[in-house]
């Protein structure tokens, strides 16, 4: 390998010094850029594309959603929120002095259909008065019946809602959600990732430089290349999690993992994004009537119904069993319980407005948050980026190796237009004084 002298080096950067001043600024670009590949390949895309299983790529975190959901989820449920946190701030007489609106027009409906097809003589044959009655006493016991529901929920909670189940289903269910919690959390650190990767890439875009001007080694392009893509990658990815506790380096220059660094902020925009997305009141609510579940609740509803129509019924419950049967009279009170729970998902609708106030779920995942430790903070957001991340750091240095061979080629093409370069920086030199 030939060393050039301190004149060969000055009279060939004189010569070329466009390509000289472009190695720092190719290789920023080289770290700017593989790290935008590297963070988009994360997420990007959704589905598996191109030939299974090899030839094609699918983001990392759609593609090991039901991973990042576990762990997303196991965090959740066993450091931040439990189903007691989530219903012990509800009050039974609030959301049935909310509900009670609605639930009555609904009640009218399901006792005029039932009554109508149970006993359809008797009950066309009834004044309307005496309907009238038996609706109104039926509507004033409504609202009990849901206020003793929720009271039967709060304490029978664990029997009649997964809260694990809910989350897992739904992140499961729309991985652009998975995504958005990942990239929104983690926007800043992304962004560090991101610019990171330019000012560590022009860094050592002058040291190619250097290289270059004392060997002219074509292989030095696509090893700095290599070297830059790899190099900024891996060491971003160090920094947004190391080290986990504030540390000096060289006695002056302190450091602690970014994520970690800005716990505060990221524990704000993560309660807000599993209060507004994922733990909310409507996907509560319909987890409890459509989950897993939902037939011990149906169970509590039946009860509760049962117990009401035949205390409405009192004395002349024997004069409705013998006009309706016996049989017909305990079906009769399984389609009530039947037709209150089809109701239920719009009816409660109308607390959930309530229910988000109350619960505060936001403010109170925040707060627990600050709780965790280090390492329990840490499991957050690391997956989306442990997970194959050796993968994003080879791409890097194969975009780079990639640039720097580009690189070699232009300057093999330069040097076939050595006389017509020669000329036009004779120009610029008597152009700008150069020379």
């Amino acid at each position: 390998m030939h060393f050039m002298s301190l004149s060969e080096i000055a009279t060939d950067f004189m010569n070329n010094w466009i390509l000289y001043i472009s190695m720092p600024i190719v290789a920023s670009i080289i770290g700017f850029v593989t790290k935008i590949v590297a963070i988009k390949m994360m997420f990007q895309p959704i589905e598996f594309v191109g030939i299974k299983p090899i030839f094609g790529w699918q983001g990392i975190v759609p593609r090991k959603a039901a991973i990042m959901a576990g762990i997303a989820c196991d965090t959740m449920t066993s450091k931040l929120i439990t189903p007691e946190d989530v219903f012990n701030k509800l009050d039974p007489d609030r959301i049935a002095q909310e509900i009670e609106k609605p639930l009555l027009q609904s009640v009218e409906q399901i006792t005029r259909e039932v009554a109508a097809h149970y006993s359809p003589g008797l009950w066309e044959s009834a004044p309307e008065s005496v309907k009238g009655m038996i609706i109104r006493r039926i509507q004033k016991e409504a609202p009990e019946i849901v206020k003793q529901i929720m009271v039967d929920i709060k304490s029978n909670i664990d029997s009649v809602f997964d809260l694990k189940d809910m989350v897992v289903t739904n992140l499961l269910r729309d991985k652009p959600l998975l995504n958005r919690i990942f990239q929104e959390a983690g926007a800043a650190e992304f962004r560090f990732i991101r610019n990171c990767g330019a000012v560590f890439g022009f860094l050592i875009g002058i040291v190619q430089l250097v290289a270059w001007a004392l060997t002219h080694e074509p292989l030095i392009m696509p090893i700095f290349g290599l070297f830059t893509g790899w190099f900024t990658d891996w060491l971003a990815l160090k920094m947004v999690f190391n080290p986990k506790y504030p540390t000096k380096y060289m006695g002056f220059f302190e450091w602690q993992g970014l994520f970690l660094k800005h716990r505060s902020a990221v524990s704000a925009e993560y309660g807000r994004l599993i209060a507004s997305e994922i733990v909310t009141p409507h996907n509560i609510l319909d987890a409890i009537l459509r989950g897993p579940l939902s037939d011990r609740l149906f169970t509590m509803v039946q009860k509760q119904v049962q117990k009401v129509i035949d205390e409405q019924a009192g004395v002349v419950k024997p004069i409705v069993v013998f006009a309706v049967g016996s049989g017909k009279y305990q079906e009769m009170k399984r389609l009530v319980a039947q037709e209150i729970m089809k109701i239920l998902p719009d009816t409660l609708k109308h607390v959930e407005g309530y229910a988000k106030d109350a619960m505060d779920l936001e403010n109170m995942l925040a707060s627990k948050m600050t709780e965790l430790t280090i390492e329990e903070f840490e499991g957050l957001l690391h997956p989306a980026f442990q997970q194959d991340e050796w993968i994003l750091i080879a791409v890097g240095a194969a975009l780079g190796g990639l640039v720097g061979e580009l690189q070699v080629i232009v300057m093999e093409h330069l040097a076939t237009q050595a006389p017509a370069a020669e000329g036009a920086h004779a120009l610029l030199g008597s152009l700008f004084g150069i020379g």
